[in-house]
């Protein structure tokens, strides 16, 4: 497992834009190596995947979220981004994210294929 630290999360109006990053306590070698993930959870849901980015800089996006969000990585700095727009009231929910060696394009959403994970960071969309 490796630890992982969420920022970014705040409260905007629809049609704004947040930045979330995820640090992690990895070097950049090793970090690089990793698959990694947001994911969110609104209350009385369950934990969903959003963006996924792979060690080669493949990635796939929910459909909910495709053309408004975007997932990027700088391994130099062991840090992972998620940049959004266009923000929708449905798109409040607890960010988290996610890491995992072994994660791919075709189980990147199954929240047990995932060790690691961060504390979350709290988004709010108002109308």
């Amino acid at each position: 497992q490796v630890q992982l630290v969420e920022s970014g999360g705040g409260s905007v109006q629809a049609g704004g834009s947040l930045r979330l990053s995820c640090t992690c306590r990895l070097s950049g070698y090793e970090y690089s190596a990793y698959a990694l993930a947001w994911f969110r959870q609104a209350p009385g849901k369950e934990r969903e995947g959003v963006a996924f980015i792979r060690s080669d800089e493949y990635t796939n996006y929910d459909d909910s979220v495709k053309g408004r969000f975007s997932i990027s990585r700088d391994n130099a700095k062991s840090t992972l981004y998620l940049q959004m727009n266009s923000l929708k009231p449905e798109d409040t929910a607890m960010y988290y994210c996610a890491a995992d060696q072994w994660a791919n394009s075709y189980n990147w959403r199954f929240v047990t294929q995932y060790r690691s994970w961060g504390q979350g960071t709290q988004v709010t969309v108002s109308s």
